[in-house]
């Protein structure tokens, strides 16, 4: 993470005064461990959509890795791996098994419940770090109905492009969505070890079936080190490497709440419209940058 910081700018979004405070971020996941030192005090709502239950223990560890990138305060690592916005405040949505496995009617219901109750507990962003190839129309549409009435409501919504690439029209569900903000890696081009096999060149392309420009913006996404949720186990330690357009995505909700903590006035699509002009050029193809990689003193520009 402090190698992130660096690259998307994030100093320029602390000399602003911009630290996430007082912003909810909604993470879709496999949970969260509150008891992580990094995210210790920063949870305000649970729910486990597989038993449901409140109890959002992260058997997996994927949502408190995805958790300390968005806003990890560090303190496990004397201030190293923070996370982008270390104020911010966490509604963890269970929605992934110890597996990583997971339905989209488990996410419908968790976006369904944010457009009831997440302006309570003041969520502005909605994190989705999974996709899927949904193969039946139906359930395809019932998650993209349901991400599309979550931006409608005014929530900032940041999904995954998937692991599916190089290959055009590879987005997975739901950012196929044109409506929500679609995150690839920027730095896919190195080989790691996404989905069981070690990959470069992994990070969704569009544009999509219907034609829709994706994604929007890419982030750093290889061998970012984050909060491990089996800390406690014996020889555990608090940080993990992992990689992926899943820990892509968070850079940008992260650096969106930064965003927001400063400019509360600001819609969700004042947000993309700010972030279409912001970005950094990579010199990549459309298909697979976007707009390019996201820069906090350009979303920042008015700041100071």
């Amino acid at each position: 993470m402090n190698r992130v910081r660096e690259l998307v700018g994030a100093d320029y979004a602390y000399r602003c005064g911009c630290d996430g405070l007082g912003i909810g971020v909604a993470v879709l996941d496999s949970g969260m461990d509150r008891n992580h030192p990094d995210l210790r005090g920063r949870l305000v709502y649970s729910y486990n959509y597989l038993t449901y239950t409140q109890d959002v223990s992260d058997d997996c560890g994927h949502g408190t890795h995805i958790s300390g990138i968005i806003g990890g305060t560090g303190v496990a690592s004397g201030g190293r791996y923070q996370g982008l916005a270390p104020r911010c405040h966490f509604v963890s949505m269970k929605v992934l098994d110890r597996m990583g496995n997971g339905n989209s009617a488990s996410v419908v219901q968790a976006l369904h419940w944010l457009i009831d109750h997440g302006r309570e507990y003041d969520v502005r962003i909605i994190n989705i770090s999974m996709g899927s190839t949904i193969q039946e129309k139906e359930r395809e549409s019932n998650l993209l109905e349901a991400v599309e009435e979550a931006w409608d409501a005014g929530f900032v919504v940041c999904a995954a492009a998937g692991n599916q690439g190089p290959e055009n029209t590879s987005i997975t569900a739901p950012g196929t969505s044109p409506k929500v903000i679609t995150v690839g890696c920027s730095d896919d081009n190195q080989p790691v070890k996404v989905m069981g096999k070690r990959r470069a060149n992994y990070s969704g392309r569009g544009p999509t079936s219907s034609c829709i420009c994706k994604p929007d913006v890419v982030a750093p996404g290889a061998y970012l080190i984050s909060c491990n949720a089996c800390w406690r186990r014996l020889g555990g330690k608090a940080y993990t490497a992992k990689s992926g357009t899943s820990m892509a995505t968070p850079v940008v909700a992260g650096c969106i709440a930064l965003l927001l903590s400063g400019k509360r006035y600001m819609t969700n699509k004042d947000v993309k419209l700010k972030l279409y002009h912001s970005c950094r050029d990579l010199g990549l193809p459309r298909n697979q940058q976007g707009r390019g990689m996201i820069y906090l003193p350009g979303l920042l520009d008015l700041c100071i």
